[in-house]
């Protein structure tokens, strides 16, 4: 999993490449966490495969690298600063994972996690299997499900040391979809923005309901990013998650647990 990229890709394409992965790794020192030496070339390898499959299909918004490095890649990875937060060898789930963040750039820096994307539309696993075979991932599966069925599937429920999700969603729903999948002593990750401390109050109550502990406030920082507001909501799983959660697909973000009003909400 160590070695650079032996594929060569012809002309334009190959300077992109060359120029981003150096970018990606200046700026992944600058983060100042511990990376496969391959990573840069792998993730500016996969920004080439997102740029190329966005034009036929609607994965994510703007692919101009210049944007997309701090937005999309860097992002994912600033987590891994906190080196608590992603143990070595720890299995992981991506709920909700769309083109693949945070869970895949996570995946190429940290060949030892074991990860798992999950989504519920075909087409952006197809477009990620695509990915994982051209950058030879072994240390990545997929699963096509909805999250609600994906918690209560006896293969997938109560299996991971980390749950997480880089979604606009408020934190009582994400807490209902991704504790289901923590096994205790585990812990769910959620990359939120500002909004999280309007949902604070109302994710406490859901954590608590689905086996969680306290909500944990974990700010990251970008060098390049400083008046971002982002930060990553940490919650340990203490007990099994009751039998009636999740609920169905759908209930978790039109019936929000912890009486938090959606219709207040800024996420």
């Amino acid at each position: 999993m160590g070695e650079i990229l032996g594929r060569e890709v012809p002309g334009v394409a190959a300077v992109n490449e060359r120029e981003w992965a150096q970018r990606l790794k200046t700026e992944m020192d600058r983060l100042g966490f511990t990376y496969d030496a391959a990573a840069p070339a792998r993730l500016a390898r996969y920004h080439t495969l997102l740029s190329q499959w966005n034009e036929h299909m609607n994965l994510t918004g703007d692919t101009d690298f210049d944007s997309a490095i701090d937005r999309l890649y860097l992002d994912s990875l600033a987590p891994l600063v906190n080196e608590e937060m992603f143990p070595q060898g720890a299995s992981v789930i991506d709920v909700g994972t769309g083109a693949g963040f945070p869970g895949l750039p996570l995946a190429i820096a940290r060949p030892d996690l074991q990860v798992m994307l999950l989504d519920s539309l075909q087409k952006r696993l197809t477009f990620l299997a695509a990915v994982v075979e051209e950058l030879g991932l072994e240390n990545v599966k997929l699963h096509h499900a909805r999250a609600e069925d994906a918690g209560r599937n006896p293969q997938l429920r109560e299996q991971y040391d980390r749950a997480l999700a880089r979604a606009v969603a408020p934190l009582p729903v994400l807490c209902e979809l991704l504790l289901p999948m923590v096994r205790v002593g585990g812990e769910m990750l959620c990359y939120k923005g500002p909004a999280a401390s309007d949902e604070w109050q109302a994710g406490e109550k859901a954590a608590k309901l689905l086996g969680g502990g306290k909500l944990e406030h974990i700010p990251v920082l970008l060098p390049t990013q400083p008046d971002w507001a982002h930060c990553v909501v940490r919650c340990a799983k203490e007990q099994k998650t009751v039998r009636q959660y999740p609920r169905k697909a759908g209930t978790p973000g039109r019936e929000p647990l912890g009486g938090f009003d959606k219709n207040k909400s800024k996420s």
